[in-house]
């Protein structure tokens, strides 16, 4: 992810044998500047950052560079020597890129090994793929889902993007020779790159069935390729050795402008983009690479100031060890973040996983990948990293301000949260609140005295304070919360006949509290279950006579779906069916999309209403097992009764 670093400027005075000569390189300090800021939008992502909901964008950005950079160093030497020598071309990628990939897995493997040997041994496959830089096939054929799975996440599952890139090292330079040596005319080649770009793409556009698991999709280098032969084809059109700095001063002021305008819609696609979006599948990550190939178009040509701008000195510390942040991040991220998490985002946490992120990038670019890419190690060298006059200094301040921008933007977020307007069930038809039940504090309560309660002992009503918990979006009347839950009213409702209960796994927890509590009602439970598969559920219900009036639907624990699907999924129960529909916790990027889909479907149908599970939930780790979304007996107790008390507020 960073063959920038190969332009080094000619005064840089370190070589390798069999680089280009000295004097025809040309460092673009700008490409490491967007290189930066790729970087950081992955890394924000992968730390749940809400104002970055697009951040993947940053790895189709990288796509484009390294398309670009790439086919210029080959294009450069092929007229330089009339041909390409292939093994060399092969021998610097796997220099450049393998060290700090085999000191992350050997660092990932040692931790595991201590930790969680369980854990590394299910892991060898990932392992095994991505040493041979196959990763992302192997993700696709064991359907090993990006975007809908929630048990442990793998701390190598960003590699996925290098055997895509690798690939295209290992391939792209035998088709450019030959396509090269077939048209040597310059535009006639751009245009059968962009066509098996646009192949591609429409490739992408064709697999992908809205509402599904786009997985397939987004690993496949067949339909992920587009980006990287977008940048191949600027580097066929737009040659770094053959741009000037020598222009007007209308066309430098439009050369900016359009810089300019390319990067700010890259920004606020970054943060308003949705990786569930249609849009990012039919055709939107190919916008996005051709954005980025006019923002790289602007960043490489000598005479943009725009390009010194993005080549400050902090972006491009970075940008210049922005492959090296790649790898690191992610394991730190995942290794250490707690695999039950209710209680919202730790600002300490994050500081120290961007310290200990930057940290090892830094020691990896230092002492592992500049050496071996240059041949060898040299003690005088690494020396200067700790030694010599400020040389720390720098590096500390450069990666002090990304830690201190997204900290701040963190914080922003934390204290000024959004929250969609949540209908929920209420006494006058809008909204029920979940109680907690006195002996429910899982601060005090000890696995052994959750071991001593009579498995057929109900949740007494009795027993509970009816303090509401606020939902996002609960409004107050006269100072009091418009809600059913501040009445004293017993929860229970006679019978269960009626009632239908569809979900998943999670339902499943609480199937037998709920059977219980409501005898006679109908409980559906399957794991894995998906909102597309609810229709089938609910025919199938239908075809039994066993689908009641009154509806739960508990669905979105194990990926996200289109709204279109719930819309229709409302509108074939008809208008007569009473409808509760519960919103998810589960530690994923997708849980926020689930809950404001939810939240905004429901406030279109006058007959669905909201059980705000994620509120209830709030700062309860001892209600769920390991993986922060099944419950366990406490948690599936609560649950159910949660489920109850709404039914009861919607009946009345």
């Amino acid at each position: 992810m960073n063959d920038n670093i190969r332009l080094r400027r000619s005064i840089n005075s370190r070589g390798t044998a069999g680089e280009m000569p000295e004097a025809e390189k040309r460092y673009i300090p700008g490409l490491d500047g967007l290189r930066a800021v790729s970087v950081l939008a992955v890394l924000a992502y992968h730390l749940n950052a809400k104002w970055v909901q697009g951040g993947l964008i940053g790895v189709g950005i990288f796509f484009v560079i390294s398309g670009y950079l790439i086919t210029d160093q080959i294009i450069q030497e092929w007229k330089r020597e009339g041909r390409l020598n292939l093994l060399r071309f092969w021998t610097r990628r796997a220099r450049r890129l393998l060290p700090a990939m085999l000191a992350m897995l050997l660092f990932v493997a040692l931790w595991l090994l201590r930790i969680e040997p369980g854990r590394l041994q299910a892991l060898r496959g990932a392992f095994l793929s991505s040493l041979f830089y196959v990763n992302n096939w192997w993700l696709i054929y064991h359907k090993v889902s990006y975007f809908e799975s929630f048990g442990p996440p793998s701390p190598i599952g960003h590699l996925w993007s290098l055997s895509i890139e690798e690939q295209f090292y290992l391939i792209w330079p035998l088709l450019l020779v030959i396509g090269l040596k077939v048209f040597p005319r310059r535009g006639k080649l751009a245009l059968i790159i962009f066509g098996l770009a646009a192949i591609s793409a429409l490739s992408m556009a064709i697999i992908y069935v809205p509402g599904t698991d786009p997985s397939r999709v987004y690993y496949g280098t067949d339909t992920r390729a587009f980006a990287l032969l977008v940048g191949a084809a600027l580097a066929v059109v737009w040659p770094s050795g053959k741009l000037k700095g020598q222009v007007s001063s209308r066309s430098r002021g439009l050369l900016d402008l359009i810089g300019v305008v390319g990067l700010t819609v890259l920004l606020i696609l970054i943060c308003r983009t949705n990786e569930y979006d249609d849009f990012l599948y039919r055709g939107g990550f190919l916008v996005i690479s051709l954005l980025s190939a006019v923002v790289i178009a602007v960043l490489a040509h000598p005479a943009g100031r725009i390009g010194q701008w993005m080549g400050c000195k902090g972006l491009r510390w970075i940008g210049v060890r922005s492959y090296s942040l790649y790898i690191w991040h992610y394991p730190v991220i995942i290794l250490t973040n707690p695999s039950v998490q209710t209680e919202g985002t730790s600002l300490p946490r994050i500081l120290l996983q961007l310290s200990a992120s930057f940290l090892l990038a830094a020691c990896s670019y230092q002492y592992i990948e500049e050496p071996l890419r240059r041949g060898g190690f040299s003690v005088k060298r690494n020396r200067s990293f700790f030694a010599g006059k400020g040389a720390i200094r720098p590096i500390l301040l450069s990666a002090l301000i990304p830690v201190i921008l997204i900290t701040a933007a963190c914080s922003h977020y934390i204290w000024n949260k959004p929250e969609p307007a949540v209908k929920v069930v209420e006494a006058g038809g809008t909204m029920a609140q979940p109680v907690e039940h006195t002996y429910e504090s899982d601060e005090e309560e000890t696995d052994e005295n959750k071991n001593q309660k009579a498995d057929n002992e109900p949740i007494s009503p009795n027993n509970s304070a009816d303090k509401p918990i606020p939902a996002p979006g609960a409004k107050e009347q006269n100072g009091q919360l418009a809600a059913a839950a501040t009445k004293s009213t017993d929860p229970l409702v006679p019978s269960g006949k009626g009632v239908s209960a569809i979900g998943d796994s999670v339902m499943l927890d609480a199937a037998p509290f709920l059977e219980k509590m409501l005898p006679g009602i109908v409980v559906d439970g399957k794991v894995g279950r998906q909102m597309r598969q609810a229709g089938d559920t609910i025919d199938r219900l239908k075809a039994q006579g066993r689908l009641g009036d009154r509806i739960i639907i508990e669905l979105g624990t194990n990926g996200p779906f289109n709204k279109k699907q719930l819309r229709s999924l409302l509108k074939s129960l008809g208008a007569d069916k009473r409808i509760l529909l519960v919103n998810t916790r589960v530690p994923r990027q997708w849980q926020d999309t689930v809950n404001r889909d939810i939240a905004e479907v429901a406030n279109e149908f006058g007959n669905a209403a909201v059980v705000d599970w994620y509120s209830a939930s709030e700062g309860k780790e001892g209600f769920f097992s390991r993986d922060g979304v099944h419950l366990n007996r406490s948690g599936a107790e609560f649950y159910a009764f949660l489920l109850v008390k709404a039914l009861t507020a919607y009946n009345e």
